[in-house]
C-alpha cells in the first residue's frame, strides 16, 4: 500500500506536468514520446529511470527505436543452445514444459477446442517450446524469431519433426504481421517484455486476426508483483497483472483462462500463462 501510495503521488505530478508544463518545453516532448510508447506503463518506469535516460531507449536511431536495437544486441551474444534459451537456469525448463503441456491440452484438441492443425511460435529462439511442446500436437508449424542464428540452430535442434516445420520467420515482432486466419494457437512466451506498451497492443490485435476459428493465443511471461521492472541489459519490460490486463482487453481479446506457473524457486519472478480469443474466432 505504501507503494501504491507513492505510485499515486507520482502520477499525480506528473499529471499535473502535463496541464502546466509548456508545450514546447524540452520535459513535455520527452514524456509526450515516451508516453506514446508505454502509454501503460510509462508512469512506473518514470519512477525508477531518470526522463533523459528512458527518452533515449525509446528514441530512433537509423530508423530503429533504441529500446529494440538494444536487444538485438543481447540476442546476438546469447548462445543458440537450451542454456542460452534458458538464460542458464535450465532447471526450469522440464517445469516449464509440463506446464505448458498440460495448459494447452485445456484448449487445444477436441471438441470446442482449437483445432490441431497449425501453430505458430512467437520468439522461437531455436524452438524449445515446439519441440516439446507443440509440435507433438500440431501437424504443422511456423517459426518467427529476430535472431538468425536461432532460427538456423532450430532446422538442427528439431530435426526429428522438422518436416512439420513449414516456415522459419526471420522477423521482430513489432514487424511481424501474422496472415489472417491461418492459426490454430499462437504461442507467445517471454517475449511480450520485448515490445513497448503500443506494439505489444498491436501485436495481440494482429494476432487475434490471424486465428483460425475457436483458435487461442497462449500468453505466457513474466509478470511483477506490483508495478513494472525495467532491465536495462536487454531492455525488456515485466509488467504487473493490471498493465497485462489492460493491455490484452484494449487489444480486443478475452482471457480464457490464466494459471501461475508452479515448480519455480520462489525467488523467482512469478511466470502466469494466459489462454486469450478474439471475441468473433470462438
Amino acid at each position: 500500500m505504501a507503494h501504491l501510495g507513492a505510485h499515486f503521488a507520482f502520477r499525480s505530478c506528473w499529471q499535473k506536468t502535463d496541464d502546466e508544463l509548456c508545450r514546447h518545453s524540452m520535459s513535455f516532448i520527452l514524456h509526450k514520446a515516451i508516453r506514446s510508447d508505454f502509454f501503460q506503463s510509462y508512469l512506473y518506469l518514470l519512477e525508477k529511470i531518470p526522463l533523459v535516460k528512458l527518452y533515449a531507449l525509446t528514441s530512433q536511431v537509423n530508423g530503429e527505436m533504441q529500446v529494440y536495437a538494444r536487444a538485438k544486441l543481447f540476442y546476438q551474444e546469447v548462445p543458440a543452445t537450451e542454456e542460452g534459451m534458458m538464460g542458464n537456469f535450465t532447471e526450469l525448463s522440464n517445469p516449464d514444459i509440463r506446464a505448458s503441456q498440460e495448459f494447452l491440452r485445456k484448449f487445444a484438441g477436441g471438441p470446442g477446442r482449437a483445432g490441431t492443425d497449425c501453430a505458430l511460435d512467437c520468439g522461437s529462439g531455436i524452438g524449445r517450446v515446439s519441440k516439446h511442446v507443440l509440435l507433438p500436437v500440431f501437424n504443422s508449424m511456423e517459426l518467427v524469431d529476430m535472431t538468425e542464428s536461432f532460427l538456423l540452430e532450430a532446422q538442427n535442434y528439431l530435426q526429428v519433426n522438422g518436416d512439420k516445420v513449414e516456415s522459419y520467420h526471420c522477423h521482430s515482432l513489432q514487424e511481424f504481421t501474422p496472415p489472417l486466419g491461418r492459426y490454430d494457437v499462437i504461442w507467445i512466451q517471454w517475449i511480450s517484455g520485448y515490445l513497448t506498451d503500443k506494439d505489444v497492443l498491436a501485436f495481440l490485435s494482429w494476432c487475434g486476426a490471424g486465428l483460425k476459428e475457436n483458435g487461442v493465443i497462449i500468453l505466457k511471461d513474466n509478470v511483477a508483483c506490483e508495478c513494472c521492472l525495467f532491465d536495462l541489459s536487454d531492455s525488456s519490460v515485466t509488467r504487473d497483472m493490471d498493465i497485462l490486463w489492460s493491455l490484452i482487453r484494449k487489444s480486443g481479446l478475452v482471457v480464457l483462462g490464466q494459471e501461475k506457473q508452479d515448480g519455480f524457486p520462489e525467488q523467482c519472478i512469478p511466470v502466469w500463462i494466459f489462454a486469450l480469443h478474439s471475441d468473433g474466432h470462438f
